[in-house]
């Protein structure tokens, strides 16, 4: 019967894997196996906790080198027999190491218990200040002991499309260590921007979400302003009228004048960014596209057109 966890094999990562490894094969199988990905699938969610286990350890240099040092003897019956001599003699009579001299296994039923020690657990009705939680790995029910480390807030970076940026409002956001938080966020986010999530961070304290605004396909950003390029034909260059333009507000009307050039700018009033309390104007550039394809009636129209039009544009040139 295999009573060990084995935390490398479960993070699928060597014993000599750097904290970096450890952290990016974390991630990965922390998205895959999370609850919110996998509703109702109960062997996903043990996977889970196991995957959180076993960073836990791992993640941390203390932790990591206990279990290391300990994890050679998961197999001997020393863990429930043999205990430490005040000699510090081990298992089989020999010099135990260094790291094992403080260690008196006779408290141990297996290696398990020793690991629920190594994070701060204990097997059995949970005392004053600890919450119960039903599974465990190769243990029975487990009590988490609340740690009493001070509290300490942590930063993490959130990649926000511009569009939910502009509007915010309630989010739900997936943290890079697994969690699913639902937040309000706030509108008009900008790059660098902090955003407080009180009681997320480390031991109860705050959580700060450090904004990315993510660069938009049609949108960019120019301070408060917002530019962007807007395609037209000929017909509408040279005739002008009213067209629709995508705003973050949504398609608005333009008023476009006869005889526009390509690259020239209009402007849109207060349909930029919100930014301290003040709002851009939306700049749009104009683009006049030639058609790559006609079709026949098209063609003959553009045959008449240039049989009467009278306008030259190269009667002046300089030379």
């Amino acid at each position: 019967m295999q009573n060990f966890r084995n935390y490398y094999d479960i993070l699928g990562v060597n014993k000599d894997a750097t904290a970096e490894e450890v952290k990016k094969s974390f991630r990965k199988l922390a998205r895959q196996f999370h609850p919110d990905l996998n509703p109702g699938n109960k062997e996903a969610e043990e996977r889970f906790k196991s995957i959180n286990e076993a960073y836990e350890v791992l993640s941390d240099p203390s932790k990591r080198t206990q279990y290391d040092q300990f994890g050679r003897y998961w197999n001997r019956p020393g863990f429930q027999a043999g205990g430490r001599s005040p000699t510090g003699r081990s298992w089989n009579g020999r010099s135990s190491d260094r790291a094992t001299d403080d260690v008196n296994f006779g408290e141990f039923n297996d290696f398990n218990s020793f690991v629920d020690q190594l994070l701060n657990r204990r097997d059995g009705v949970p005392p004053a200040g600890t919450t119960q939680e039903p599974f465990r790995p190769g243990t029975t029910k487990t009590a988490y002991t609340v740690s009493r480390t001070k509290p300490r807030d942590a930063e993490a970076r959130l990649t926000v499309p511009l569009d939910r940026a502009y509007l915010g409002g309630r989010e739900r956001i997936r943290l890079e260590d697994g969690r699913s938080l639902e937040v309000n966020m706030p509108s008009g986010m900008v790059t660098g921007q902090r955003v407080r999530l009180k009681g997320q961070g480390v031991s109860g304290g705050d959580l700060y979400l450090k904004i990315d605004v993510a660069p938009h396909p049609f949108f960019k950003l120019e301070g408060a302003d917002i530019f962007c390029q807007l395609p037209i034909t000929p017909s509408e260059a040279v005739l002008g009228g009213s067209i629709e333009v995508p705003t973050l507000d949504g398609l608005v009307k333009m008023s476009i004048p006869p005889g526009v050039r390509s690259g020239q700018r209009l402007r849109l009033a207060n349909k930029g960014y919100p930014i301290n309390g003040d709002r851009g104007d939306q700049i749009v550039e104009i683009q006049i596209v030639i058609p790559k394809e006609l079709s026949e009636q098209e063609r003959e129209l553009y045959e008449k057109l240039r049989q009467l039009e009278t306008f030259d544009p190269r009667a002046n040139l300089p030379v």
